[in-house]
């Protein structure tokens, strides 16, 4: 985690205050400002080389969906299990540091020009805890709104899926968010969780009655 430094706090007021002016026009995620839209052209640069496709979760697919004051410091990148060592290989040498994580734990790289982490999700792996590990693994990002070699967005309802999978409180809070920023798609959501798993339709009504109850207070 960052620290809050008096420079790190205005950046992020800046940043915030970019966003905010050109929400309508940052559809993809290369349109980002600053550092963070050099380091999504800075890897979709390395997609393209090893032909791969890939989606945008985590808070900025959380931003773009429509939780207009999350804003996050990493990126979330769901990727194809086939691709992941080579894409690695290939960051090693383009601009990127491969960074030392514990066994089991997912790739992470660092963009040394922006120092931005970029965590890796690799198709098949399993989101959750180790308590409370998913009932599911990650999808293929083409099931998630992937297309060509560049970072596109995941798509709304493969986001609930992957934050129900997290199960984590502050991804049922972003889910919470989402759902009162997209009432008319709750029932696309909930056809998409049917498809991958009862228990996450469950999830997603109990989080619907929270947004209910919010809105009304």
């Amino acid at each position: 985690m960052a620290t809050a430094t008096a420079h790190f706090l205005s950046g992020q007021i800046e940043l915030a205050e970019a966003l905010r002016l050109g929400r309508n026009e940052m559809l993809e995620p290369q349109d980002l400002p600053g550092r963070y839209g050099r380091v999504i052209h800075s890897i979709d640069r390395l997609l393209a080389a090893v032909k791969c496709p890939a989606v945008v979760g985590g808070g900025w697919a959380v931003w773009r969906h429509g939780f207009v004051g999350r804003v996050t410091q990493d990126l979330d990148v769901v990727v194809g299990a086939e691709q992941v060592d080579e894409l690695i290989r290939a960051a090693s040498v383009a601009g990127f540091e491969v960074l030392t994580t514990q066994p089991g734990r997912w790739p992470k790289l660092l963009h040394k020009e922006t120092q931005i982490v970029v965590d890796l999700l690799p198709e098949g792996q399993r989101p959750g805890t180790t308590s409370h590990p998913a009932p599911t693994t990650l999808p293929h990002p083409s099931r998630l709104g992937a297309s060509g070699n560049a970072l596109r967005y995941i798509t709304l309802p493969g986001l609930i899926e992957l934050k129900l999978g997290a199960g984590r409180a502050k991804d049922e809070s972003d889910v919470v968010e989402l759902i009162i920023a997209n009432p008319g798609q709750i029932p696309t959501i909930r056809a998409h969780l049917g498809t991958v798993h009862s228990s996450y339709v469950a999830a997603f009504d109990r989080l619907v009655e929270r947004a209910n109850e919010q809105q009304d207070r």
